[in-house]
């Protein structure tokens, strides 16, 4: 199992990238926490605080797409380090100027979250021109979703980690100055410094204007709407047990059940097309969601947790290559980027509607959110069917790529143009 993917992270800029990506996403990934930490300190009510972090949410999901199609038009280096300098800027100005004036603090999040570099999509466009042969592609798409599961455990606890020893300003700075570093050290590297997007049609629609992709959208949707449901389900089965830490276990629980599973599935190669494989991954997130509405003692609780997490790495690693398949040419940072914004959408969905759920039936109803939101994502798999069985393109790999000129690259990948 090790073996595979230590052939991944040997391949000549795979582990500086990867590293440097996570690195790069700690804002994102810690934003949440950190403006509520931050308002709390600073004064701020709960109500304050859930809204600025709302309004950094909503706007990273409508710049992720818009730089995405830049990243596309211009390239990796003239996009992704001047929007994470100004991300940056902007959280610096909150910690620096506090929510004195709520206006500044309101026009500082939301550039925050606007400029936040696409690096998530940016380096699913490089896997195919770093590491050539598709089989190696599938693996570093689970290799990239496990690290996300470690990247969100470990993260907050920096963050946490950072209010402890100084102060939440602080924590703001130092995250965000680490998330510059993360982004420079991926557009310096020469696989991100050559690429380029294969040549686009041009269409205002850009990489939505695929019917295949659009199906995808519309099940990650609602598997975003079961993530952000647990979240709330998990406080209220925390309180009913009088316990704060045993959110912190459900959670972990959860992350450490997409861990095993990504590390297990991507290990492997599947015979089949993915998206058939898609809707089975799903079939099964959606059935690891339905036990948690038992919600039974927190043992069996945290067991039925890492349960339900099993499944979602794979199917995140198993939707990138449905993502690389139906993207229109010269698209490909672009369609990863809606999907980072659709789950995130759909997450805060998800968020929403789970407390409601909790007030009207219970704990028990907010974890129904995320077993009907499951089935839903299926349901949605299973109606486009025949969308997704349309033939899709090969991943692109960028002509003259190193693996190109060793000639690694497989039969049938296409080729994009390089700088």
């Amino acid at each position: 199992m090790a073996a595979g993917y230590l052939d991944i992270l040997r391949a000549r800029h795979a582990t500086r990238l990867l590293a440097g990506t996570l690195v790069g996403r700690l804002p994102n990934g810690t934003a949440p926490i950190a403006i509520v930490l931050f308002t709390r300190a600073e004064g701020g009510g709960y109500t304050l605080a859930g809204a600025l972090a709302a309004a950094y949410g909503l706007a990273t999901a409508v710049g992720q797409p818009l730089l995405g199609r830049a990243v596309d038009l211009y390239g990796q280096p003239r996009v992704q380090l001047p929007s994470a300098v100004v991300s940056g800027l902007a959280m610096a100005l909150l910690a620096l100027t506090g929510i004195g004036s709520l206006p500044l603090a309101c026009a500082a999040v939301i550039a925050a979250g606007l400029f936040t570099p696409p690096l998530e999509g940016g380096l699913r466009a490089l896997w195919p021109s770093v590491l050539g042969r598709e089989d190696r592609v599938h693996r570093a798409y689970a290799l990239d979703a496990v690290a996300q599961e470690v990247m969100f455990t470990a993260g907050p606890l920096l963050v946490t980690l950072l209010v402890a020893v100084h102060s939440p300003a602080a924590a703001l700075l130092v995250i965000n100055a680490l998330g510059v570093l993360g982004a420079l050290s991926v557009v310096l590297s020469e696989p991100s410094r050559t690429w380029r997007s294969a040549p686009r049609e041009a269409h205002w629609l850009g990489a939505l204007r695929s019917p295949g992709l659009l199906a995808l959208l519309g099940a990650f949707f609602f598997v975003g709407v079961a993530l952000g449901s647990i979240t709330v389900a998990a406080v209220a089965y925390a309180d009913d047990h009088g316990r704060e830490s045993v959110y912190g276990w459900l959670m972990a629980a959860l992350g450490l059940g997409a861990l095993a599973g990504g590390v297990v599935y991507g290990a492997r190669q599947w015979p089949g097309a993915p998206e058939r494989r898609l809707r089975v991954l799903v079939a099964l997130l959606a059935l690891g969601y339905l036990p948690l509405t038992l919600t039974p003692g927190v043992g069996a609780m945290t067991a039925l947790c890492a349960v339900a997490g099993v499944f979602l790495a794979p199917a995140l690693a198993c939707a990138f290559l449905v993502v690389d398949r139906h993207a229109p040419r010269g698209t490909v940072t672009e369609a990863f980027s809606w999907l980072v914004t659709t789950f995130g959408v759909g997450a805060a969905a998800g968020t929403a509607a789970a407390g409601p759920a909790v007030e009207l039936g219970g704990t028990a109803w907010s974890f129904a959110v995320a077993g009907a939101a499951g089935a839903a994502a299926l349901a949605v798999l299973l109606a486009t069917g025949k969308v997704l069985a349309a033939p899709g393109r090969a991943p692109e790999v960028v002509a003259g790529s190193e693996n190109d000129r060793n000639g690694a690259v497989e039969p049938g990948f296409s080729s994009g143009r390089k700088a």
